[in-house]
């Protein structure tokens, strides 16, 4: 198994625990972003760079990891096609998409970016606290141990 991290917009404290994790578990960690990452030196820990472009780093998630695989990630479109391949997806904030959540999750999502489009709707998720991130944290950890089992 593998994790891997869509890294564009996830937070620097929830690489920092990602790091911690992969080095903990000695499980693979590959972030993928089209921008350069400060990434510690581990033989767990990978940097992926991708060309620009809208979901050139979702593809190329999609396209390398395999069934049964973790992808932390906010994109809820991303998060679907993890599901539909038979890997696991973890939001940022420890949201565990699965078959049962990811239909609504995406029509949610897609109702809401249309709501923004006719101006309707305004912002975004609020910022990441402590909270989120310790929520983070107890949802991987949570999910780690009962994949080691």
């Amino acid at each position: 198994m593998k994790i891997w991290a869509d890294a564009d917009a996830l937070p620097g404290p929830i690489r920092d625990i990602l790091f911690r994790a992969a080095k903990r578990t000695k499980l693979q960690l590959v972030l993928v972003a089209n921008k350069r990452l400060r990434v510690p030196e581990s033989p767990y820990i990978r940097f992926e760079r991708v060309l620009l472009g809208a979901d050139v780093a979702d593809g190329f998630i999609v396209q390398s990891m395999e069934s049964g695989d973790l992808v932390v990630t906010a994109d809820i479109p991303l998060a679907a096609a993890v599901v539909e391949k038979g890997g696991l997806a973890l939001d940022p904030r420890g949201e565990l998409y699965s078959v049962e959540n990811i239909g609504e999750r995406l029509a949610v999502r897609n109702l809401m970016q249309e709501l923004r489009s006719e101006g309707m709707q305004g912002g975004g998720p609020p910022p990441l606290d402590s909270r989120a991130r310790q929520g983070f944290a107890n949802a991987l950890d949570r999910l780690l141990a009962q994949l080691d089992d």
